[in-house]
């Protein structure tokens, strides 16, 4: 067979690039907090949500409003039980059972309800069984296997973090998160993560940290265990998380990054929340998971992310920048362009410059800290190479 000219070959390839991009949107979600006063209505928000690529939505509680809003969309929703509901639920299967009744039977399938989360970083006693009785009530609703259930853990149940290849839970959280773990398993259903770059620059401000936050070009930390040399924070949070699953067994268990974001403005004391780094953590994280290299230890495939936030929430209690996460404002106007408009999504992600040699040293931190000191590491010089190698030669003969 005669080999096609070198442009027509190009072209060909481009297109199908082009198509596999316009088709992979499915990990790109985003939280869709509702502590405001200035929100525009659920309708608006959902024809907002259809000129993106955005493919599935967060909510934290089960907003009726919302949820019909999102009907016929083929937006993928997780909806949440309150935390509060959590030891009523764990005793009371009619309470679960009447919660799906109220809060899923209604909506579905037309508004396509994928997960619902039990509580939001609450590792307590009573998590399991309430699990288990929303799953039950999903079963005896003819919903087992098409609506998942899980929670949603905060980066503090690793007792160990770095360097990835030795992430661990917490042994406080033992024979729990055994069983939680049992249980997604068992089920199908993912782990769902929050980590946040952001508190890990706010705790160390070196210039380094800041690139290792942002997907900006570093020198990268090594993994003495594996020989890994990561270039990115997210990488490295998310493959610490892989190898605490592993350690216990579960590494099939799916991750999902249930939050992750940026905020553009803080107080005066907040370093690094600015406009300029939450735009380009945010389109270096959406760039990247578009190039589908995924992560050293995951690799060839994207975690399904979702972003911090697609609104400010004005009524927020803290600092400032709890209040500034917003990609969107409530005129529907972005806040900066972070690439998520449709007609970004057919672009392939551009090139970041070649990282520098990696240094002889590796730094640790811990992650059992409290939230504002959620973790340093890393940087992605995958996607120059990465991009061509994995996410197109590779991705078109998958």
């Amino acid at each position: 067979m005669a080999m096609l000219p070198c442009t027509a070959a190009f072209l060909l390839l481009s297109f199908l690039q082009t198509v596999r991009i316009a088709d992979s949107q499915s990990f790109i979600g985003i939280n869709y907090g509702q502590v405001a006063d200035n929100l525009p209505p659920p309708s608006a928000t959902a024809k907002l949500l259809q000129s993106t690529s955005i493919q599935k939505v967060r909510i934290y509680g089960s907003d009726p409003a919302i949820i019909k809003a999102l009907a016929n969309t083929g937006i993928g929703i997780v909806i949440g039980t309150a935390n509060g509901d959590i030891p009523a639920l764990a005793t009371d299967p009619g309470f679960a059972k009447s919660w799906i009744s109220t809060n899923v039977l209604p909506f579905y399938p037309a508004s396509n309800i994928i997960l619902v989360t039990v509580g939001n970083e609450n590792l307590k006693n009573k998590l399991l069984p309430a699990m288990q009785n929303v799953q039950k009530a999903l079963k005896d609703a003819s919903l087992e296997g098409k609506i998942k259930v899980s929670t949603v853990h905060a980066m503090e149940v690793l007792g160990q973090s770095e360097p990835p290849s030795s992430g661990s839970f917490d042994p406080s959280y033992g024979d729990l998160m055994k069983g939680l773990l049992e249980f997604n398993s068992a089920n199908g259903s993912p782990f769902a993560i929050n980590p946040y770059p952001y508190f890990a620059y706010a705790s160390d401000t070196r210039p380094e940290t800041l690139a290792f936050c942002l997907f900006q070009p570093n020198a990268g930390r090594m993994d003495g265990s594996t020989k890994i040399n990561y270039m990115n924070m997210f990488d490295a949070q998310v493959d610490a998380v892989y190898s605490a699953l592993n350690s216990m067994g579960f590494k099939n268990v799916e991750i999902v990054v249930a939050e992750t974001g940026w905020p553009y403005k803080g107080d005066d004391k907040e370093v690094g929340a600015s406009i300029e780094n939450a735009k380009a953590y945010n389109g270096n994280l959406i760039a990247h998971l578009r190039s589908m290299v995924g992560t050293p230890l995951m690799p060839g495939k994207s975690v399904d992310t979702y972003l911090f936030a697609l609104y400010d929430e004005d009524l927020k209690p803290g600092p400032g920048s709890e209040r500034s996460f917003g990609l969107f404002k409530p005129d529907l106007t972005m806040v900066y362009d972070a690439g998520l408009s449709k007609s970004n999504q057919t672009q392939p992600p551009a090139a970041a410059p070649p990282a520098p040699a990696p240094p002889a040293a590796t730094t640790t931190t811990s992650s059992t800290a409290s939230r504002s000191k959620r973790w340093s590491v890393f940087w992605w010089v995958f996607l120059e190479l990465g991009m061509f190698r994995n996410g197109i030669f590779r991705g078109l003969f998958n």
